[in-house]
């Protein structure tokens, strides 16, 4: 009997997950498929969120541009909180420690609650003060404080969504949390021309209603992803009974997530300046820019995807000391996400006006979009290995280096040089910046990676694969 016990109890408890064990290639093509998978699908509805919009004019879609920096805040808050309790809780895991496992679950639910009441004071209070501090029209005015206020007041379900992925992911779930996203998206494409368009007996929202597909989406997403955490994330057990807050166990979570979260919300400075940039040519090109950045998604989502099933593999090894599995995974991560990027780089080159096609570009829109989505394509070629880096960075705990690459990129050089560029008066000569700002990211990365390699994995003991 007691034998029986301890192959069914004890034993269970102390069985080693399969990020210290199962081969890297197979593991990490196993974890990062169903992520790559879900981040093109949400690149998709995305893009098909902008694609429908474009139908009612081209102001909504200027105004969906517009709203892009507080949408990017809203997922940096989430995904930079989840990145902090992905690595935590993968490390937790690796060193056998459930308690605390347990414990940064439960302290990221408190965060995420902080994080929403913020946001939704935002979507009450501010959201035409923003919109007018980037534009006069009244238009893009109306039409962004319909969207945006909706996406704010509603922002618990992106929140919770991202938060209940994150604790999949982080013990390996990978499977279960592309579905929680593909339903999301799923259900935001089904609903996004019902909603805008007033079909099926609906009310035609136009805007309003792009905004209410997604959030219902995400909130269908979160819903789902609450449920998969208590029915089948065993390793992870959420609860608030004899609950203490613990500030040791926020600080952990955000030594690695706060600079995330500046790291992704600096995204939402640069597109705010960009278009304060370019809105000195026309609003055209305000429109390609947030265009361009729902296109670019398609290359960058699936890399991203990657790099977040390389979190926890390379936080856990870490965890359990085996620095072999940690340089595998990077190796892997870092060719294969070179592999996709430059397929999409082809993409953009040889069918920029078919691209552009799908959003019922003008003729302006053609002039301006080909140009720019053919010479900000060219910086690609160096994100791939960018983005896999700066996540193995946050495996490690070295988040603030990854924050530092992010400044650097689109702050200290992106803005700079893209606003000596717009003194030219081409319009043309602006979208080189992006060009420059990833070359620079690169070398940065490289350089770090190889520090970090020297310093701190080298140094720790060294187990078979």
């Amino acid at each position: 009997m007691l034998i029986n016990y301890l192959k069914g109890g004890f034993m269970s408890e102390i069985k080693e997950n399969k990020m210290g064990y199962e081969p890297i290639k197979k593991l990490l093509l196993k974890m990062s498929i169903p992520l790559m998978f879900s981040m093109l699908i949400s690149s998709v509805y995305n893009v098909v969120d902008s694609i429908f919009v474009s139908r009612i004019s081209e102001d909504a879609l200027t105004a969906l541009s517009m709203s892009f920096p507080i949408q990017n805040l809203t997922i940096a808050v989430a995904v930079g909180t989840g990145v902090g309790v992905n690595s935590l809780v993968s490390r937790y895991l690796g060193m056998k420690k459930k308690d605390k496992v347990n414990s940064s679950a439960s302290h990221a639910i408190i965060l995420y609650i902080l994080s929403y009441i913020i946001f939704a004071l935002f979507g009450f209070f501010l959201v035409d003060l923003y919109f007018k501090s980037q534009t006069s029209s009244e238009i893009i005015i109306k039409y962004g404080n319909e969207y945006l206020s909706t996406i704010c007041i509603f922002s618990f379900g992106i929140l919770f969504q991202v938060a209940f992925e994150k604790l999949l992911q982080s013990t390996g779930k990978t499977l279960q949390s592309m579905v929680i996203q593909i339903t999301g998206a799923l259900l935001n494409l089904i609903l996004d021309p019902i909603m805008i368009f007033g079909l099926f007996g609906f009310p035609e929202m136009g805007v309003k209603g792009a905004a209410i597909a997604t959030v219902f989406g995400q909130i269908t997403g979160g819903v789902i992803g609450l449920i998969m955490n208590i029915k089948i994330n065993k390793e992870i057990k959420i609860g608030f009974k004899d609950f203490k807050f613990d500030f040791s166990i926020v600080k952990k979570i955000y030594e690695v997530g706060f600079p995330s979260i500046i790291m992704l919300s600096i995204g939402s400075i640069m597109v705010f300046f960009m278009n304060k940039i370019l809105i000195t040519f026309s609003l055209t090109a305000v429109a390609i820019l947030g265009v361009l950045f729902k296109l670019q998604s398609f290359c960058f989502m699936p890399i991203i995807g990657l790099s977040n099933a390389m979190v926890p593999i390379i936080a856990y090894n870490y965890g359990a000391r085996n620095k072999e599995r940690i340089r595998s995974t990077i190796k892997i991560g870092n060719t294969s996400a070179t592999i996709i990027i430059f397929i999409g780089v082809l993409i953009f080159q040889f069918f920029a006006k078919d691209l552009l096609i799908l959003f019922n570009a003008s003729d302006e829109m053609l002039k301006i979009g080909i140009t720019a989505l053919k010479t900000v394509s060219l910086s690609y070629l160096f994100v791939g290995v960018s983005i896999c880096t700066v996540s193995v960075f946050q495996a490690l705990g070295n988040g603030f280096i990854a924050l530092f690459e992010s400044i650097l990129r689109q702050l200290i050089v992106l803005l700079p040089v893209s606003y000596i560029l717009s003194l030219s008066g081409n319009l043309n000569y602006v979208w080189w910046g992006f060009f420059i700002a990833e070359l620079a990211s690169f070398v940065f990365v490289l350089f770090f990676l190889k520090k970090i390699d020297k310093e701190k994995i080298e140094n720790i003991e060294n187990k078979n694969l």
